[in-house]
């Protein structure tokens, strides 16, 4: 594709060069650059890409798009803009022909829910007959292929390739989970939503967005750019204040378990197999008896029955898919364990929220002692620490407080930042650094009728110590360990 018709809506300034020349391909990993490509230098938060225009001329590149001044002797075209992160959501977008526009793409965005969400609406459309795929926390997953991701919303570069990839393959239907650091750092940017979900906000990220109202904010930026439809929890307060901060003409469909909403859960019976309840919807109404597990995962059932509706999908289908639908790895993951009178469970459950959550809805069921196995990650909000260690402490039995990705971070450092909350409660407790050493104390010291609860890594397999990711996959580690005891 021609540099000219790139670059032809972005303010620019032609440093060397002209816009007469041929793009093959565009990178903006140096490493990844071949002859003909443009190279694109992004300025991250550890690595600067202007430091690499050499090396990416070296690979082959005969564009350089830059934000500031660089020094380059070889002759090649380099243009200048004011934001190339901004520039490289909109040549992405441009050389891969404006996908977005040719698909129906769903986002969904919120502190938790997002993946067990994204995969219910996957079922829904699958019993349809609907061909879709999936961007998200457990990866992308496209013609049947499943892809690692290396953030929950991948860069825009990567969405655009995606998406073209979807397209041409007569795909309809992408779900994608849209986090609050992509919409704020302009990952989906130059990127048509036909709908928006919206879950719920509690304290996370702050780290990063440093208050809840920029958390906020920053997902509310979906929500203004949707073609076809709102989707947002109501019960949730952010939802209500959504609902009146969304600037964007669309309609709106709300779900809960308020009277007021359009999509209502009534008549709900929890049970250790599931919850069975009442599906109301503007399309009518019928029974529900779902598999997963808790009052969480209503909501979760809710919104994907909002999206159904939203598309004019059909309720028996709907119902079908709610009905069939297992679960996903590593979200209330029950490990089979032979001969054992206790059991364990697997959670993504890394926020003060998602840990009250599935707490709550593990005591629905559990017959003898809730023991809860969990950390904080470090170079994260350390705010929430201590609230995870009141929220631990309020509803398990016991506590095993350990180590969970402790990146650059002390992990005793950690472990004491969320022992100030667990001292707020009642719960008896033990502190383990050795995570795997951890699960080894709770599976020894496993009592009849305990239901052990291993939270924070969910579907993660690794864990990362400063920047390196190490093996740990711990439903394998469970299994091992049950191995060595017996």
């Amino acid at each position: 594709m021609e540099l000219k018709r790139l670059i032809d809506n972005i303010s620019h300034e032609i440093i060397r060069g002209n816009a007469d020349i041929n793009i093959l391909g565009i990178e903006h990993d140096s490493r990844k650059i071949q002859n003909g490509y443009m190279f694109i230098a992004i300025k991250g938060f550890t690595v600067d890409g202007h430091k690499f225009v050499n090396e990416a001329i070296n690979n082959g590149a005969v564009c350089i798009v830059v934000e500031q001044d660089v020094n380059i002797e070889k002759d090649v075209t380099i243009v200048k803009v004011k934001d190339t992160t901004e520039a490289l959501a909109r040549i992405s977008s441009i050389f891969y022909e404006e996908p977005s526009k040719k698909i129906n793409l769903i986002g969904v965005t919120g502190t938790n829910g997002k993946t067990t969400t994204t995969y219910i609406i996957k079922k829904i459309l699958e019993e349809h007959k609907i061909k879709n795929a999936i961007i998200g926390t457990l990866g992308s997953i496209i013609n049947n292929k499943r892809i690692d991701n290396k953030n929950t919303t991948p860069d825009s570069l990567t969405l655009q390739r995606y998406l073209k990839t979807m397209v041409d393959a007569d795909i309809e239907f992408c779900i994608m989970e849209v986090s609050s650091h992509a919409l704020d750092l302009k990952r989906v940017k130059y990127i048509d939503y036909q709908v928006g979900i919206f879950t719920n906000l509690t304290e996370d990220h702050l780290d990063y967005h440093l208050t809840m109202e920029k958390y906020y904010k920053s997902k509310l930026k979906l929500f203004n750019i949707t073609k076809k439809c709102n989707i947002i929890n109501y019960d949730d307060p952010y939802g209500r204040r959504m609902l009146k901060d969304i600037k964007n003409d669309v309609p709106s469909i709300t779900y809960g378990l308020n009277d007021s909403c359009d999509v209502i859960a009534k008549d709900i019976v929890y049970h250790s197999n599931g919850v069975d309840f009442i599906l109301h919807t503007p399309k009518g109404s019928t029974p529900i008896s779902m598999k997963l597990l808790g009052e969480f995962n209503v909501y979760n059932v809710l919104a994907a029955a909002s999206c159904g509706i939203a598309f004019n999908l059909e309720l028996p289908l709907i119902k079908k898919a709610i009905e069939s639908f297992n679960g996903i790895k590593g979200r209330l993951e029950l490990i089979p364990l032979k001969n054992k009178d206790f059991n364990v469970i697997i959670d993504y459950a890394h926020t003060p929220d998602g840990l009250k959550k599935v707490l709550t809805t593990i005591k629905q069921f559990a017959q003898g002692r809730v023991v809860v196995l969990f950390g904080a990650g470090g170079n994260r909000d350390r705010e929430k620490r201590p609230l995870m260690g009141e929220v631990a402490s309020k509803f398990a039995d016991f506590l095993i407080v350990t180590s969970d990705n402790p990146r650059y971070e002390d992990p005793d450092k950690i472990i004491n930042d969320i022992l100030v909350g667990v001292k707020r409660g009642k719960a008896k407790y033990i502190a383990i650094t050795d995570r795997k050493e951890a699960i080894k104390y709770a599976l020894e010291n496993a009592k009849p009728k305990d239901t052990i609860l291993l939270a924070g890594k969910g579907h993660e397999t690794y864990t990362i110590i400063k920047d390196e990711l190490i093996p740990f996959d711990e439903y394998k580690i469970v299994l091992d360990i049950l191995n060595e005891i017996d």
